[in-house]
């Protein structure tokens, strides 16, 4: 016999699962719905001092509590953390993790980074929650002695969609959402996740809610993409579900769940294809470009024009060559792992868009900057800004002639420069953008958002690289971004590549990519030369 431990997310407890449990306990399942302490009362009965290590100990009484040889242990939302921790105490009892709608946190990781209110984020940050705002009175019932609350007030019934999609929800379910849920203690959510190898080796399952961003497909992409953060997800132990709704499927489609979860149990499910021996970025660059040798200063590349490296005087013509050129700096996407090799300035994309700009006459620029998570984007720009005056003090490079050329996962920090360019910068592009927070992201910095920006932009020529294969969040995002840009007058050129994936410079090595990115290259330069 499968006993199924069920731990849920955020202000709930095991009343959630219900429906499910009745569905699963009617297969011949052996079914646990966890309450978590805290979790099952309103505010007035919650316990202070609640924590992350409090739920994983609650989750660990419940596994030492089962005789079923097989105990497949399920995390929501949050629920993950607790499950994690429990089942990295209890290896030799749990048969499969699944993880429904939730990421995979990793040893250090808090849940607190993955709240995709950005209010209740800046609350925690700061050591306090939304109550504590509300009431401000000392003593009050689930507060300490002085005064701070510690816990985050359940939302309203406007407000779920704050924590996640509720299609497919019944306003009868949201209203009993609404009515059970309990205060989240802030410790649960900034307490770190302590985990060792044990977990590591167990078996997984993904059950993904497309209504609320994830799918099958995006995983497919990650993985495909061949950076190694993402390559267990094609390990054999693991596999995925897809289902069409939102962040509680539960209540919105539990018997679809509860067949998932059977599924899950007998290691059925989608597998995802490892990327291959060599991954993507490595692979060559799509051009064939002249070999450039370049100049290495901290964390940027600069990549020179042959007529700016003959020594002065060579020439009748050497005064003319020797005029400053513009600049084209190329900004990687991410988020990226600080110990991946080589960095992506290394990359052959990279050093192939550096060279291929210096064999057109202009300074060829390439960084490493510091986007490793999706709380990285404001020291991401302030290293491109430094980046960009380190390339504006060189005496080859004009310094009023800049453009900055962003890819993939960098897209979001477009926003920055688009909200007030500076005179310097001539021209934007973006390559296979993402141009806004993914659903399945959480919440990343509101600067950082380039269809809100757009709008200060002003006379910035944006040249925008659109592929045809690309996945359809983000497809989603660069169609949002465009229309604010149109309902705005902003001057944006769009190329449009219809038979390329995201990354293509390392994939696609076909005719219509070449053509794109001398395409893009002339648009640029052409507004650097105006």
């Amino acid at each position: 016999m499968t006993a199924f431990v069920l731990v849920s997310g955020c202000f709930t407890g095991g009343w959630i699962w219900q429906e499910v449990a009745e569905r699963l306990r009617e297969s011949g399942a052996e079914v646990h719905p966890v309450t978590l302490t805290g979790m099952g009362a309103r505010r007035e009965e919650a316990v202070p001092g609640t924590d992350l290590e409090t739920h994983i100990e609650d989750v660990m009484r419940v596994i030492d509590g089962v005789d079923a040889p097989e105990v497949v242990i399920v995390g929501h939302d949050y629920g993950i953390h607790p499950v994690l921790g429990a089942a990295d105490r209890r290896p030799e009892r749990i048969t499969r993790i699944v993880h429904l709608d939730t990421g995979m946190p990793r040893d250090g990781d808090t849940a607190a980074q993955l709240v995709p209110d950005e209010e209740v984020r800046r609350q925690l940050r700061d050591g306090r929650s939304g109550q504590a705002e509300e009431s401000g009175q000392p003593g009050e019932p689930g507060q300490p002695a002085n005064g701070g609350a510690w816990w985050i007030p359940a939302p309203s019934s406007d407000q779920w969609q704050r924590w996640g999609s509720t299609a497919g929800l019944t306003d009868e379910a949201l209203a009993m959402l609404t009515r059970l849920a309990a205060p989240q203690p802030a410790g649960t959510l900034t307490r770190p996740l302590r985990l060792s190898d044990a977990v590591t080796a167990l078996p997984a399952t993904g059950v993904l809610c497309s209504g609320n961003g994830l799918n099958i497909a995006l995983i497919e992409d990650l993985v495909a993409g061949g950076l190694p953060q993402f390559q267990h997800l094609a390990r054999p132990e693991t596999s995925f579900f897809e289902l069409a709704t939102g962040h509680w499927p539960m209540l919105s489609c539990p018997e679809e769940l509860a067949e998932a979860l059977l599924g899950a149990a007998e290691g059925e499910g989608h597998r995802i294809t490892p990327s291959g021996a060599v991954p993507p970025y490595l692979r060559p660059f799509v051009l064939d470009v002249p070999e450039r040798p370049r100049e290495r200063v901290g964390r940027v590349d600069l990549y020179i024009p042959d007529e700016l490296d003959e020594p002065a005087g060579a020439s009748e013509s050497a005064g003319a060559s020797e005029r400053p050129r513009p600049a084209v700096v190329f900004i990687h996407g991410g988020p990226v792992p600080a110990d991946l090799r080589p960095t992506p300035r290394d990359w052959p994309s990279f050093v192939g868009y550096g060279r291929y700009a210096a064999s057109l006459g202009v300074v060829g620029v390439t960084l490493d900057h510091r986007l490793r998570g999706l709380d990285d984007f404001e020291r991401a720009a302030e290293d491109i800004t430094e980046a960009v005056e380190l390339v504006r003090a060189d005496p080859r490079v004009d310094p009023e002639r800049i453009a900055l050329w962003f890819f993939s996962g960098a897209g979001l920090l477009l926003a920055r420069w688009l909200a007030g360019p500076p005179s310097w910068l001539r021209c934007a592009a973006a390559t296979y953008p993402i141009l806004a927070p993914l659903p399945s992201w959480g919440a990343v910095d509101p600067r950082f958002r380039p269809a809100e920006a757009v709008n200060g932009a002003g006379r910035l020529p944006v040249v925008l690289t659109r592929v045809g294969l690309e996945n359809a969040e983000i497809a989603a995002t660069v169609e949002d971004f465009l229309a604010a840009a149109k309902e705005c007058g902003a001057g944006v050129e769009v190329i449009d590549v219809p038979d390329a994936h995201h990354g293509f410079e390392s994939i696609d090595h076909t005719d219509q990519v070449r053509r794109a990115v001398a395409h893009a290259m002339r648009s640029v330069l052409a507004h650097l030369r105006d």
